[in-house]
């Protein structure tokens, strides 16, 4: 044992030795012992009763009474001078009786201080997430998360390429879409979200506004590619119906923030999650096109392996960012 528990260990088995006992001996007592017992047994001490003791613990005097029985049956030794009308400490529990208090106050603390490392967010977390909602949104949100907890640390990768969080020295991960594999676990962010089609004015003035989906076709889309397979086709919904289009145009990135700084420079038409246009569409640089038309579902999930990885600070920090989701 060291630190603290070390103390606490050598001084009582200091005292043990003294009355005989050896060091294993001490070992096969420390296991006997029950947490209960002791405290019955300082309990008893402080009120100067067995039954003032068992008030304060709201058990029966009989369980009471089992308690100090258990208790020095392990230790081998009469702590308590008991008769019908008096109960004292006898020499060698007055003794014990310092020994047995630091050990409840060791216990507590080291409660108190694993409940405060549980509900203080801290320590180092590796998260994956998109290119687009990484640089614009999501990075300045850490920052703000990192401001109100300094003891957590990021570890950022930036790509559009999907992480493998069971091969990549990765803690979470932000993905758009559905998941599809199963084992991995799920925590919603913005799980309503969907894709837009939006132009900047300055296309639109040069090229006229866009009066229905078939009218894609003639317009310069702006297209995003992952793995080297170009995102082509685009979806709609119109209730029930699914609506494809395979569109043209003349640049392809496979990085979402060059498509939407593209869009904003007035190249073409771009089909991106509402989400990471936020700030475009307040500012006027981009509006939404056939508002009517529902896009593509693109919820927004920050994933983990395991629910075991849903320490407190991962779930703050997921509360955080799917507040963050709803105000943009």
């Amino acid at each position: 044992m060291d630190g603290e528990w070390g103390w606490a260990y050598d001084d009582s088995f200091e005292y043990f030795e003294k009355v005989g006992k050896s060091r294993k001996t001490f070992k096969k007592i420390l296991k006997m012992i029950r947490l209960d017992d002791l405290n019955v047994f300082v309990r008893t001490a402080d009120c100067g009763s067995l039954s003032g003791a068992a008030r304060q613990l709201a058990i029966s005097p009989a369980l009471a009474s089992a308690a100090l029985k258990r208790l020095e049956d392990a230790l081998g030794r009469r702590l308590l001078a008991r008769t019908t009308r008096t109960l004292r400490l006898t020499e060698e529990g007055e003794h014990y009786l310092r020994h047995a208090r630091e050990a409840l106050r060791l216990l507590q603390e080291g409660q108190q201080a694993l409940q405060q490392g549980q509900d203080t967010p801290g320590g180092l977390l590796k998260i994956a997430m998109p290119s687009d909602l990484g640089r614009n949104m999501l990075v300045g949100w850490l920052d703000q998360f990192q401001a109100r907890h300094p003891r957590v640390s990021f570890q950022l990768s930036v790509s559009d390429r999907v992480s493998d969080l069971y091969r990549q020295p990765v803690d979470l991960a932000i993905r758009y879409g559905r998941l599809d594999d199963s084992s991995l676990v799920a925590m919603p962010l913005a799980p309503e979200n969907r894709r837009v089609l939006v132009a900047a004015p300055a296309y639109l003035q040069r090229h006229g506004p866009l009066r229905s989906l078939d009218g894609l076709l003639q317009h310069n889309c702006l297209r995003f590619m992952v793995d080297e397979v170009i995102h082509d086709r685009w979806q709609f919904h119109a209730g029930s119906r699914v609506q494809e289009l395979q569109v043209q145009g003349d640049r392809s990135a496979d990085d979402a923030d060059v498509v939407r700084r593209w869009a904003v420079a007035g190249l073409g038409i771009a089909y991106k999650s509402r989400i990471d246009l936020g700030e475009d569409l307040r500012a006027g640089r981009l509006q939404v096109l056939l508002p009517e038309v529902q896009g593509e579902a693109a919820p927004l999930n920050m994933l983990c392996m395991h629910r075991q990885h849903m320490t407190p600070t991962v779930v703050q920090l997921r509360d955080f960012l799917r507040e963050r989701c709803q105000q943009a």
